[in-house]
């Protein structure tokens, strides 16, 4: 166990946003069970059903507007203070973030999605929250930043015009009604929105002022330790339920994967090809994201930065879509005779790096990547060291904030930004385009695994200090190394425990060759979780005839480069010829 500065919601949504579950979801799953409750007393009683309504307030106000929309048991949805726009999730807290919410609806199609059932938002002041509280003695940081402030007039009367728009289209104009003042004082729920509401269930009655707080309560102390101890029990439940779905989780995935593994099991090789082309389309679609647009002309920049011994280094830069580009760092090596193509390797920083760390010879990156590009450029190699996005803090993890609502991920940029650089790389006459490999750590591990995937012109993948058992190190509560606990909250990726592992990532690598380097005291996860995923990497790999294309290299260190293995990889399969320099 370890204590963070975490809202319990956060806590709850990191493991269930990785196995497709989410808090919103739980909870109107509890809204609906509280309606089933209802109709069953009223079934066993005999008595007449009586007309069901749903109402909240701020967080509780979206609860009911989703409820609403997703069950027409309920006959009248009352949405206090939380009814707008939902473009601004991105900075709300991390809960809110639902996985292509904005593809498909905002706040006027939910409540379309009611419509023509009565439905009555509310304008109104709700609790603000400035962001989660630092971190007290004896717990750790991390908490996604995140507020919760007052929906503006001028969105909301926006979002309210959009959803009488719908209302109109579906004749339901006298089903949608509007109350309240965003700027008044007054708390939310006020009797001009409970009017509207209680008569649309039927009951016509005079509302009264609302007793003081004190008198309505007996004794506030026991209320508040009554809630706190509910509050306890659900957080449990929620959590003891998500890990039970990690549980059960790969027993899903390999249903879903029976067609692959079937053909592996049977050694056709050409019926595993076709069914691991399908999961790669729909991996792509579901757990990456495709961004539709075309891509610019190449349009290569380059500057001379690096003149070594051995090597000539070049800052390049290429154009991906409209303002957005790739760029890294360009070794070539030195003696190249003309018209003589070489295999190019390309080199991967991890997070917060920069393509100088593997580069460098000197300084604190040296220890973690061995300055490897540089050594592969000294061993004959054309590399290049590519700037991936995962770098500035919350700046970049905002990018995949925005990005999951619309159905994309950071990677959703990367892989085409990669696709440039091989692009770019085709280009060069010192090249041979059918022999580039990718080589990354840490998170350039991360990106081992989900852009060779998807990027056939990579001829191999060395996925280093990275791979393991990486749905469970994402949803896993119970041990100090699962990102549960950690700042990193961009790391988590919907549904992924339903959809694909890293070994299922690796089945899309095949038939090319891949490659794990990993160190005994990597903290990433311990050997076991690390052997028990690359099993079945290996079997895959083995059943298929390339039983050979599949490696691991254990070695005696941490979270680092060992280049020893990985290079003998690199030679044996970019250099079969033994046409390199060799040190």
């Amino acid at each position: 166990m370890r204590f963070t500065n975490q809202p319990h919601r956060e806590y709850v949504y990191r493991p269930a946003f990785e196995l497709g579950r989410h808090p919103i979801g739980y909870e109107i799953q509890k809204v609906l069970a509280a309606i089933d409750r209802i109709e069953a007393q009223t079934s066993a009683t005999g008595a007449a059903a009586l007309p069901i309504g749903v109402c909240g307030v701020g967080e509780g106000g979206r609860l009911a507007l989703l409820a609403a929309a997703c069950d027409e048991r309920i006959d009248a949805a009352l949405v206090c203070g939380a009814f707008g726009p939902r473009e601004q999730t991105w900075s709300e807290p991390i809960d809110r973030n639902v996985w292509r919410l904005l593809s498909i609806a905002s706040d006027a199609e939910v409540a379309a999605l009611i419509l023509p059932r009565p439905l009555v938002v509310e304008a109104a002041r709700v609790p603000e929250f400035t962001g989660p509280a630092k971190p007290g003695q004896g717990r750790s940081g991390g908490a996604a930043p995140g507020r919760i402030v007052q929906i503006p007039a001028v969105d909301f009367e926006e979002e309210f015009t959009a959803a009488r728009s719908y209302a109109t289209l579906l004749d339901a104009a006298g089903g949608l009604e509007r109350a309240g003042n965003p700027e008044a004082t007054e708390p939310a729920g006020g009797a001009e929105a409970l009017q509207p509401f209680l008569r649309f269930l039927g009951i016509e009655s005079r509302i009264a002022p609302l007793p003081k707080l004190e008198k309505m309560l007996e004794s506030a102390e026991s209320v508040t330790a009554t809630a706190r101890d509910r509050m306890r029990r659900q957080l449990e439940e929620m959590s003891r339920f998500t890990q039970q779905i990690l549980e059960r989780s790969a027993a899903v995935r390999a249903k879903d994967w029976h067609d692959v593994i079937s053909a592996a099991q049977g050694k056709d090789a050409v019926k595993a090809g076709t069914a691991v082309d399908a999961h790669r389309d729909r991996i792509r679609r579901d757990l990456i994201g495709l961004i539709p647009d075309e891509l610019l002309p190449l349009n290569p920049r380059s500057r001379q930065i690096l003149d070594d011994p051995a090597f000539t280094g070049w800052e390049v830069t290429v154009d991906v879509f409209p303002d957005v580009i790739a760029g890294g760092i360009l070794l070539v090596p030195k003696g190249i005779a003309a018209g003589e193509k070489r295999p190019a390797v390309v080199c991967q920083h991890g997070l917060e790096g920069v393509p100088m760390d593997v580069v460098t010879g000197e300084g604190p990156s040296f220890p973690i990547y061995k300055a490897f590009a540089a050594e592969l450029a000294r061993r004959g190699y054309v590399t290049f060291a590519p700037q991936n996005p995962y770098r500035g803090h919350d700046r970049f993890r905002t990018l995949q904030r925005k990005g999951n609502p619309l159905g994309l991920t950071l990677f959703s940029t990367i892989i085409p930004q990669h696709g440039r650089i091989i692009d770019f790389l085709s280009t060069l006459p010192e090249v041979d385009s059918a022999r580039i490999g990718f080589y990354g750590l840490s998170y350039g591990g991360k990106t081992a695994m989900r852009v060779p995937p998807f990027e056939p012109r990579y001829t191999l993948s060395i996925c280093s200090a990275d791979y393991n058992e990486w749905v469970r190190k994402n949803a896993v509560d119970h041990v100090p190394y699962s990102y549960v606990f950690t700042n990193e909250y961009e790391i988590f990726e919907w549904n992924m425990g339903h959809l694909a592992n890293y070994a299922e990532l690796s089945w899309l690598i095949w038939p090319r060759p891949f490659m794990v380097e990993r160190g005994h005291d990597d903290g990433v996860a311990p050997d076991d979780w690390v052997a028990w995923e690359f099993a079945k990497t290996k079997r895959h790999f083995v059943k298929l005839g390339r039983g050979d294309h599949a490696e691991i290299e254990w070695f005696d260190g941490p979270h680092a480069i060992n280049g020893k293995g990985t290079y003998d990889f690199l030679d044996r399969h970019l250099d079969p010829e033994k046409q390199l320099p060799r040190r």
